[in-house]
């Protein structure tokens, strides 16, 4: 399998494909884990299929109009979250499953052969091209100058809006910034694990890292080392077993984190 790496080029993208992911999930994994953005992040990553099955239907990079969609439907939710008091988590709810429509219904609407959705859907890191490289590295490049630039106003927001607010720092400027970062990583990893998996790339290596280290740059640090190996595992046994690699590389995500929990609560136990 290591030799493979140096004759075949799909297992060269997979490779760096892995890095580029396990970067994201370890800084904006924890932005998600300690200020509790689950339900948000699932709303952007769904919403990003119809932008996908418009990309289709246009003829353009897929890619291309799935941001649009995401950074859009970023800032839509972000607003609903401020304005739609209790009913928020139920209209996040409809724009999750309205992206989720509107991706079949463009899809539905193309002539002729219909595309490989799947690897949209569910990932294939087998199947990651230069050029999905080169848009990962980019928008990797992004989210890496915008929050090691502004790293003390992002940690302020997170962990206390209130100082932030007195601080002068202004918290709705913040969260939307947040929201986006997250809309352009959930892009990155559509070819890595698909949007149906993306969640659970993003949450179980951060925690995991969070049972293991307290300190926020070493759970950053612990996710992407993390992410990484569930990348390279999941990818080995994809290789070798021909199975679906997104999902492959879920199940160990999930299954270290379910054991690494185990181990956690058996450890505290002993101590009390």
């Amino acid at each position: 399998m290591i030799k493979d790496f140096f004759q075949y080029e799909f297992l060269q993208n997979a490779f760096w494909a892995s890095l580029l992911s396990a970067i994201i999930c370890g800084v904006i994994g924890v932005i998600i884990s300690q200020k509790k953005l689950f339900m948000m992040a699932g709303g952007i990553a769904h919403t990003s299929y119809g932008g996908v099955g418009l990309g289709f239907l246009l003829g353009v990079e897929p890619m291309i109009t799935a941001t649009a969609f995401s950074v859009i439907s970023a800032l839509i939710i972000g607003k609903v979250r401020k304005k739609g008091g209790r009913n928020s988590d139920m209209i996040i709810a409809l724009l999750w499953s309205l992206g989720m429509a509107l991706g079949v219904v463009f899809t539905s609407l193309l002539k002729g052969y219909p595309p490989d959705i799947n690897a949209y859907l569910f990932g294939n890191i087998l199947a990651v091209k230069k050029s999905d490289i080169l848009i990962m590295a980019v928008f990797c490049l992004i989210i890496l100058l915008a929050f090691f630039m502004l790293y003390n106003y992002i940690i302020s927001f997170l962990f206390d809006e209130t100082f932030a607010l007195v601080s002068g720092i202004n918290p709705v400027f913040f969260e939307n910034l947040i929201l986006i970062l997250i809309a352009l990583s959930i892009i990155l990893l559509i070819r890595v694990v698909g949007i149906i998996l993306v969640m659970a790339l993003l949450s179980a290596p951060s925690a995991t890292a969070s049972l293991i280290c307290k300190n926020i740059k070493g759970q950053i640090i612990l996710s992407s080392v993390f992410s990484f190996s569930f990348c390279l595992i999941g990818l080995l046994i994809s290789y070798n077993f021909a199975v679906s690699s997104g999902a492959v590389i879920v199940f160990v995500a999930v299954v270290s984190y379910l054991i690494s929990l185990l181990i956690y609560k058996i450890i505290n136990r002993k101590n009390a």
